[in-house]
């Protein structure tokens, strides 16, 4: 239930808009010509469109001449020129047509690029998460990562197909309509300008204020999504501790904070539409006066009139979209925030500088004074030393807490080392990429991992050009190919949410996996944790099998199981203290003994 905490924890300190909006051009650099083009598309769009009104203006004006014999009563094809009437009628189609066509392009071209840059981010983040440290991950919610590649992209995609066009055109027909309406009477158009000015003024007020609350929601939003997988995934366990009060606590608190911060920037950007209504309602009480006063005075003519109708429209309708394109740049700017704060995470170190590769490995191992902790005042290795043969079987012992899977994530260089080394086959294992390192492993562990895909996909996983024939043969050796042949598709029963398997026939997948493997080390952490005393003898003479010519490191509290371990070392608080076979360290009568005699008087 510490989501949320975790969640908000992670949350990173609000940064410029600006700063953000230069960083996320400068992403979509290689898109920039396409994106020129479409908005160029836009502004041409809109040119035809504020050209429109003059041309209506011309037309109300053609018509008004024939007025006084129209009155009269003198017939339409005497009084009005209609050549004049359909000429200035078909450029205003050719206008309005042009401006269709353009604003489609630019709608597809945006709409195309846009989620082409939302697919570059989504695997830029997919593959930074393969270059971040495992202790990244140990300080950040999952939900908070996963809300980053869903939410926040999204966001992103969003506000660029939807709000750069927008705002661009907007700006167009902005400057066009404010030129237009000066060239055609600079009265009227100042009286425009000056009834809209109070509510661009009012807008820039209110987007000053928003920018925070739109952060906030963005960053609320990644926390509560991080609190609710942790306690998804935790379900029965928050159920069994009855934990659900205190979860909903959490939760409350975390939506709660998603309320207030979506509330007031949704509110505040909400204000602008009935604003710039307002305004342009003012505007055309303001036209019609200042132009009616006008037209009685013979300085303009109707059709300057009703052009201005359409003019003030056009001015004070891009004034709020304007408005809501910034809002929506806000959002993006705090998505884009945290895209981008994920993908400067500092890395693992670079390798490509190390070429060094090991095949063919004998499986010699020595820890040679390891120190390590995972965070830097805090050492929980000491001085660990050890030296494995090749071929031996290892079990490390002890109690809770004591450094068991510390020493194993050391092995396999999930983290990197304070002090000292590890040494494979003589080659520290520092001086090797870390995937070479890694195929030298096979691995089960004491949680199961299990992806969507059939039952032969989980279990050749990670290799290539394994045939049915090894994936049968290794489900077997665990005592697994019965129960496959029992399901309605076998071998591709695909394991889902609907596929119902045991904790321990998930665990027997894992060891099948493991065995397909073929490495030359392996690493069992609790293997037998989760299957019955039955399923565990057939599965510990699968292990013996498998271990065979092999090193391999057993993590096991049931000490029943690592009996015939060639080695065990017994650990405490990070330190060996004891280390030789069963018997030697039953007849020692210490830390072993104790450990191994404990578990039968809990038995008994």
């Amino acid at each position: 239930m510490g989501g949320g905490g975790h969640g908000m924890g992670a949350l990173e300190k609000p940064k410029s808009f600006k700063g953000t909006m230069n960083r996320l051009i400068r992403y979509c650099q290689k898109d920039l010509p396409a994106i020129l083009i479409a908005l160029i598309a836009a502004v041409v769009g809109t040119v035809f469109q504020t050209l429109g009104p003059d041309q209506l203006k011309n037309l109300t004006n053609e018509i008004g001449k024939g007025l006084p014999q129209l009155l009269k009563g003198v017939p339409v094809l005497n009084s009005v020129d209609l050549s004049a009437v359909a000429s200035i009628a078909w450029v205003l189609v050719f206008y309005y047509a042009s401006a269709m066509i353009l604003n489609f392009s630019q709608s597809y071209i945006m709409a195309t690029v846009t989620q082409l840059i939302s697919k570059r981010m989504r695997t830029d983040i997919a593959d930074k998460m393969n270059r971040l440290p495992l202790k990244y991950f140990d300080s950040t919610s999952h939900g908070d990562i996963l809300s980053r590649v869903t939410n926040d992209v999204d966001a992103i995609g969003q506000t660029l197909n939807q709000s750069i066009g927008t705002l661009v055109s907007s700006i167009a027909m902005l400057v066009g309509s404010l030129v237009m309406m000066f060239y055609n009477n600079w009265i009227m158009a100042l009286t425009a300008v000056g009834t809209s000015l109070i509510g661009f003024v009012l807008m820039m007020v209110i987007m000053g204020k928003s920018q925070k609350y739109f952060t906030s929601q963005q960053n609320a939003l990644g926390a509560i999504n991080g609190h609710i997988e942790e306690v998804y995934t935790g379900h029965n366990v928050v159920k069994a501790y009855n934990g659900s009060r205190e979860a909903v606590q959490v939760f409350e608190g975390i939506n709660d904070e998603l309320y207030t911060s979506a509330w007031k920037s949704q509110f505040l950007s909400g204000l602008m539409m009935p604003l710039m209504g307002f305004v342009g309602n003012l505007g055309y009480v303001a036209v019609c006066v200042v132009g009616a006063v006008l037209a009685m005075n013979g300085a303009i003519t109707f059709g300057v009139i009703v052009a201005f109708m359409m003019y003030v429209r056009l001015f004070t309708q891009p004034l709020s979209q304007i408005a809501q394109a910034f809002n929506n740049l806000q959002r993006t700017a705090a998505a884009g925030e945290r895209v981008f704060a994920f993908l400067d995470e500092k890395e693992l170190p670079d390798e490509s500088d190390k070429t060094l590769c090991l095949s063919h490995v004998k499986g010699d191992v020595e820890f040679r004074q390891v120190q390590f902790g995972y965070l830097a005042d805090h050492t929980i290795i000491h001085n660990f030393s050890a030296k494995v043969k090749a071929g031996q079987k290892v079990a490390i012992v002890g109690p809770t807490g004591a450094g068991k899977t510390t020493i194993v994530n050391l092995l396999m260089r999930f983290y990197d080392l304070n002090a000292g080394q590890i040494l494979l086959d003589g080659v520290s294992i520092a001086d090797l990429p870390r995937r070479n390192v890694h195929e030298q492993f096979g691995m089960v562990l004491q949680d199961t991992w299990l992806f969507e895909g059939t039952i032969r996909d989980n279990i050749a996983y990670g290799k290539e050009g394994v045939t049915d024939e090894q994936v049968i043969a290794a489900s077997k050796t665990v005592g697994l190919h019965h129960f496959i042949r029992t399901l309605p598709e076998g071998y591709n029963t695909v394991l889902n949410a609907q596929t119902s398997l045991s904790e321990g026939q998930k665990q027997l997948i894992t060891i099948a996996r493991a065995m397909i493997q073929n490495a030359p080390l392996l690493i069992l952490d609790e293997a037998t944790s989760s299957v019955d005393t039955r399923t565990e003898r057939i599965v510990q003479r699968a292990m013996d099998k498998l271990t065979e010519g092999r090193t391999s490191f057993v993590i096991a509290h049931r000490l029943s199981t690592i009996k015939n371990a060639d080695l065990i070392l017994v650990m405490k608080d990070g330190d060996i203290i004891e280390s030789g076979s069963h018997e030697e360290l039953l007849a020692q009568k210490g830390f072993y003994a104790n450990l191994y005699n404990s578990q039968f008087e809990q038995v008994a």
